[in-house]
C-alpha cells in the first residue's frame, strides 16, 4: 500500500459549500434521496443550526480556507424554505467565507404554482440561478413519476424562471418503461424550445428502498432492454449536440458559459463543505483531504447543530488510493476527463503509471478511454458503460498502488 501524499488544494476546481433541506411535499417513488414529508419547522433555529455548521467547518479549514466560488440549495425541496431563510443562509456564507465576484447561487425547485409565485423572492435573496424539476413534460409520464406538477405547469414554470434569473437548467428523466425512441425524440425537441443553456437528462435508475425497487421486485415495472437504453443514450447526445448543448458530463449538456459550475467543483475533485441534515462534504485540512458526513435526521442534526455546533457524525481523513478512486469515479463523468498534472497535485500518483495496466490496455482497444500524456478520458462511447470503465480502471490502479510509491513532491 503505497503512504499518504499531500492533498494539495486545487484552486481551478473551486471550493463550493452545498446546503441539504430535507423536506418535500411529495416522495418520489424513484428518489433515495435524505428527504422527509414536509413539516413546520422554526426558521429561525434552522438559520442558527445552519449557520453554527458552517461556522464549525470553517474553524477546521484553518487559515487557507478559499473564499466560496458557489453555494447550492438542495434536497429535498429546497424552495420550499422561506425566501427569508434562504436570504440568510447566503448572508451568514458570505460571512464566514465570503463569495468571489459573480459566485454560482443555485436553489433547486418545482414548477408547482405555489413555488413559481415565490422566484421573485429567491432572486431577490440573492439566488442567481434556479435549477427545476421538470422530469417530464407529458402528463402520464409525471403521474408515472410521482410528480405534484402537470405538462402545462412545468412549460410556466420555465417560462417564468427564464424571465427572473439570468441561468436556469431543469432535469428530464427518460428510460421510462415502454418509451419509446420516438416518443423519447418528440419528448427532447419540445425540451430544447425551453432550454436556455443548460439542461440534465437522467436515465431512470431503480435504487434500493424505494417505491420503484418494491415495484420492481413485483413485476409491476419492468425497464426498457439494455439496446434499447443504449439507442436512447445515442440518441439524446445526437439530439443535443447538434443543439449546441454537447455533454459536458454523463448527464449535463450546456453551452460553455452555461456549464454548471458547483457540480463541476464535485466532478474535478475540488474541495466543498456540506452542510444540513445528512449532506457530506470533502474538505482540504493542511493539506489532507477529509471527508465529512452529518446526522441524516433533521431533527437530530439540528439539535446537535443548536447544542454542540455542528451536526457532524462521520469524518474520515481520506489516503492517496480514496482520492485516486474518488477523483477517477467524478473525472471520468466529464468530457474533459481527469487531468494528469490535476491527478498528480491531488493524488502523488502519475497517470502515466497507467500506461502499462493491462485493464486500461484493453478500454483503449475497445476506444472507450483515452489516455494520453495530458489527461485521461472515457469516449463518449466510454460514459455510456461508464460504471463498468471505472470498475476496470480502479481494479488496475488498486495493483498500481501496492506496488509503487507516489511520485516525490
Amino acid at each position: 500500500m503505497a503512504p499518504n501524499h499531500p492533498l494539495a488544494a486545487d484552486p481551478d476546481a473551486g471550493f463550493g459549500l452545498y446546503v441539504h433541506w430535507p423536506y418535500c411535499d411529495r416522495i418520489c417513488p424513484y428518489c433515495d434521496f435524505n428527504v422527509r414529508r414536509t413539516r413546520a419547522i422554526d426558521a429561525a433555529e434552522w438559520r442558527a443550526a445552519f449557520r453554527a455548521e458552517m461556522g464549525h467547518l470553517r474553524s477546521m479549514q484553518g487559515d487557507a480556507a478559499p473564499a466560496l466560488t458557489s453555494l447550492y440549495f438542495g434536497g429535498g425541496t429546497p424552495s420550499l424554505m422561506p425566501p427569508a431563510l434562504i436570504a440568510g443562509v447566503i448572508d451568514d456564507a458570505a460571512k464566514t467565507w465570503g463569495f468571489i465576484d459573480g459566485a454560482e447561487i443555485t436553489v433547486e425547485a418545482n414548477p408547482t404554482s405555489s413555488e413559481i409565485a415565490r422566484f421573485a423572492a429567491f432572486q431577490g435573496a440573492g439566488v442567481n440561478r434556479l435549477s427545476l424539476g421538470i422530469q417530464s413534460l407529458d402528463d402520464a409520464a409525471l403521474n408515472f413519476l410521482g410528480r405534484d406538477h402537470s405538462a402545462a405547469e412545468a412549460r410556466d414554470g420555465l417560462g417564468r424562471a427564464a424571465e427572473v434569473f439570468g441561468r436556469t437548467t431543469f432535469d428530464l428523466i427518460y428510460g421510462r418503461p415502454n418509451q419509446t425512441l420516438a416518443a423519447w425524440t418528440d419528448e427532447l425537441h419540445t425540451a430544447l424550445a425551453f432550454a436556455a443553456g443548460h439542461v440534465s437528462l437522467y436515465q431512470l435508475t431503480i435504487e434500493d428502498g424505494t417505491a420503484f425497487a418494491a415495484a420492481q421486485r413485483r413485476g409491476t415495472l419492468v425497464q426498457p432492454e439494455e439496446s434499447a437504453l443504449a439507442d436512447l443514450y445515442e440518441a439524446t447526445q445526437e439530439i443535443m449536440a447538434a443543439a449546441g448543448l454537447s455533454a459536458y458530463e454523463v448527464s449535463n449538456h450546456a453551452g460553455q458559459t452555461e456549464q454548471g459550475r458547483h457540480n463541476l467543483t464535485y466532478w474535478r475533485y475540488g474541495a466543498y463543505a456540506g452542510i444540513g441534515p445528512g449532506a457530506h462534504g470533502r474538505l482540504v485540512i493542511d493539506d489532507r483531504r477529509v471527508a465529512t458526513e452529518t446526522i441524516r435526521d433533521p431533527e437530530a442534526w439540528r439539535a446537535a447543530a443548536l447544542n454542540t455546533g455542528h451536526g457532524i457524525s462521520h469524518q474520515t481523513e481520506l489516503d492517496a488510493e480514496a482520492c485516486s478512486d474518488e477523483m477517477l469515479v467524478t473525472g471520468l463523468r466529464l468530457a474533459e476527463g481527469v487531468p494528469a498534472a490535476r491527478f498528480l497535485a491531488v493524488t502523488g500518483f502519475s497517470l502515466a503509471q497507467l500506461h502499462t495496466a493491462p485493464r486500461v490496455g484493453t478500454l483503449r482497444e475497445q476506444e472507450l478511454i483515452s489516455l494520453d500524456e495530458d489527461r485521461l478520458t472515457a469516449t463518449t462511447r466510454g460514459r455510456g458503460l461508464l460504471n463498468a470503465v471505472i470498475a476496470e480502471i480502479a481494479t488496475d490502479l488498486s495493483w498500481l498502488v501496492d506496488q509503487t510509491t507516489p511520485a516525490p513532491d
